[in-house]
């Protein structure tokens, strides 16, 4: 959706950096050889262009043009009703914006601040579930399941969950429904497969403990659809509740407490679950260990020099 993706890019941006944080850790140390210099692109930063490059945007294009009122969340009634530039400026952001969120990570990263680099996944994924749970006029659940105006329209001014499980069902055979399933046969696996090799590359590198595909894949998705779109839920039951003025920041220090702060937040201990360098389990004195307690190699010991590594390269 048009208003949703700009969010979503950001998080598929900032999960491909935070899956390479072990190959981004030491990226603004030197060049090869110990040379300092220009250094290659990431392989990881190349792999986010061709991912929202090559599926993302084209994915979003093919719905705006296909299915143009569910597309704008049922602002727009056809092709007509679309400016040139407007359609431009969102296959741009489908790339751009998966750009800024991979090097947002980047950055935290090579900083020390893993933890931070995944909250800017969740970030994005907390945006985009917000808009489509919420939205801009409490709606936004009744426009995502709503394959076109019409269906829109006839939703009742106060339902239950039977009727939001009935047009959830009929929304998902219809043909905006059948679409988004057969986009995801397609971007889904690849997604994964990104993460999963990101990470479990950067383990081996390190000499850190393995995880397996299925517990990053079940990590993940733990924290797209437990933590980023329960929050999103959550936020928009108390804004229903309190209003705008009282129920925004309400939500924002309850997520606060219970997901996001460190040690104890929800989204933290969720993080450990990855095995990445800043995770629960690795942080602590001078003599860190990597995540499943296992002592860090004298290469990567605080007192040692940097490796001679260029950013984010996986070696043979």
């Amino acid at each position: 959706m048009v208003q949703v993706d700009v969010f979503w890019a950001y998080g598929i941006g900032a999960g491909f950096g935070t899956a390479a944080a072990f190959h981004l850790r030491n990226s603004g140390a030197t060049g090869p050889a110990g040379r300092s210099g220009p250094q290659r692109p990431s392989p990881w930063l190349l792999a986010t262009a061709l991912y929202c490059g090559m599926l993302f945007a084209p994915s979003g294009i093919w719905l705006l043009w296909s299915f143009p009122d569910w597309e704008t969340m049922q602002v727009a009634d056809g092709h007509g009703a679309l400016p040139g530039w407007l359609v431009a400026l969102f296959a741009l952001t489908n790339v751009s914006q998966g750009l800024l969120g991979y090097e947002v990570a980047r950055r935290l990263i090579v900083r020390g601040r893993v933890y931070a680099a995944f909250l800017q996944t969740g970030a994005g994924y907390l945006g985009m579930f917000l808009i489509l749970v919420h939205g801009w006029d409490g709606r936004g659940y009744q426009r995502f399941f709503s394959p076109g105006r019409e269906e829109f329209a006839e939703w009742p001014e106060s339902h239950g969950p039977g009727e939001l499980l009935s047009r959830a069902g009929d929304w998902a055979g219809s043909p905006v429904g059948l679409t988004l399933a057969g986009m995801g046969v397609v971007l889904l696996p690849v997604l994964f497969w990104l993460l999963v090799t990101a990470i479990r590359s950067g383990q081996r590198e390190a000499g850190a403990p393995v995880n397996s595909a299925s517990r990053i894949v079940g990590t993940f998705l733990l924290a797209v659809f437990g933590l980023a779109l329960g929050s999103a839920v959550l936020t928009s039951v108390l804004v229903h509740q309190l209003g705008w003025w009282a129920g925004t920041p309400v939500a924002a220090l309850v997520v606060w407490g219970l997901v996001l702060r460190r040690e104890t937040g929800a989204a933290h201990r969720v993080f450990g679950l990855l095995g990445l360098p800043d995770a629960p389990k690795s942080r602590g004195p001078e003599n860190r260990e990597h995540p499943g307690g296992r002592a860090r190699p004298a290469a990567e010991a605080p007192a040692a020099a940097p490796r001679d590594a260029s950013d984010g390269a996986v070696t043979a």
